[in-house]
């Protein structure tokens, strides 16, 4: 009895007394609480309209219409039902020559498969060399490696500037400087993985614990072992995780540059959409759709395999 007397004034000091039939109702914190209850409405009704405004605001300045957009989206869905070939059951399986077998409809495949490879080759070979470039530049950029201030200034300014050029603005600019062809969508995907990737890695060298760095210097060790030996284990998974989404980003994007001719599979597309031949820029849309499904299965695996050390 002498614990639930104790007990209940605990209670009655801490204000809890509000919530329980048949207590004294603290007076103080009852009228604290609806202060805080009321502030909050007031906010929240505050920032709905701010975003309302804004949201308006922004649709009239960009002659976007809600209603506009109902009354034109079954025109895609007509577009999309172009696009599908057109197929009869009992032809299917017939030569390249007859109109509604599958052969028919992938009469293309011999020029966009390579086309498919090339796209996967140009993500690649982008990804690989950005993840060396902004490995070593993320680490004279990052605060706590003990870098010189203008040094680490200087590659924050321009990794910031590359990344916020979009991919398609440079492969414009390459594409004119170098022509069509893989060479212009390699540098384009580079430039701007190196800008993306750089501010990810420094920012996580940044969260990094000092314990293991003051620990080596205390032992007499150089700037290159802490990197080595202190912050380096630290990042690796996520210098890791970060590349293999990377990677699944630039194939992404590498299939829109091939729009403005930078190679790949979507020079084809753009090809196909020019030319009106609907079932081919279905057949390119199901090659694209296939490869990247492959692609985040098979990145997503080898990342749980690298970074966390499973199976599957």
């Amino acid at each position: 009895m002498a614990g639930l007397a104790g007990g209940e004034a605990i209670l009655r000091l801490v204000g809890s007394s509000p919530y329980r039939a048949g207590w004294p109702v603290n007076t103080d914190f009852e009228r604290y609480y609806q202060q805080i209850k009321g502030r909050q409405k007031r906010d929240s009704l505050v920032w709905s309209l701010l975003l309302v405004g804004l949201y308006l605001g922004a649709g009239k300045v960009s002659e976007f219409n809600l209603h506009t957009v109902w009354l034109s989206l079954p025109h895609f869905f007509d577009y999309l039902g172009e696009t599908l070939p057109v197929l009869h059951l009992g032809l299917l399986f017939a030569d390249g020559h007859t109109e509604g077998s599958l052969a028919y409809w992938g009469y293309r495949l011999p020029i966009q498969l390579p086309l498919i490879w090339e796209t996967l080759q140009l993500a690649l070979a982008a990804t690989i060399a950005s993840v060396f470039v902004a490995g070593v530049l993320a680490f004279f950029a990052a605060g706590n490696t003990q870098s010189p201030p203008a040094l680490r200034l200087a590659i924050r300014a321009a990794v910031a500037f590359l990344r916020t050029m979009p991919e398609l603005a440079w492969a414009v600019m390459f594409v004119m400087a170098f022509g069509i062809g893989a060479i212009p969508g390699f540098l384009a995907l580079a430039l701007h993985t190196v800008g993306s990737l750089t501010k990810l890695f420094y920012e996580a060298i940044e969260s990094t614990s000092d314990k293991p760095v003051r620990g080596l210097a205390a032992c007499g060790a150089s700037r290159i072992q802490r990197m080595r030996f202190a912050f380096w284990p630290q990042v690796k998974p996520l210098f890791l995780s970060y590349s293999f989404m990377r990677m699944e980003i630039n194939f992404r994007s590498s299939t829109i540059l091939g729009l403005v001719g930078a190679g790949g599979i979507g020079q084809e597309l753009m090809t196909n959409i020019k030319l009106d031949r609907y079932d081919q820029v279905s057949m390119t849309m199901l090659l694209i759709i296939v490869v990247v499904s492959l692609l985040d299965s098979v990145s997503g695996r080898l990342r749980r395999r690298v970074v966390e050390g499973k199976l599957s």
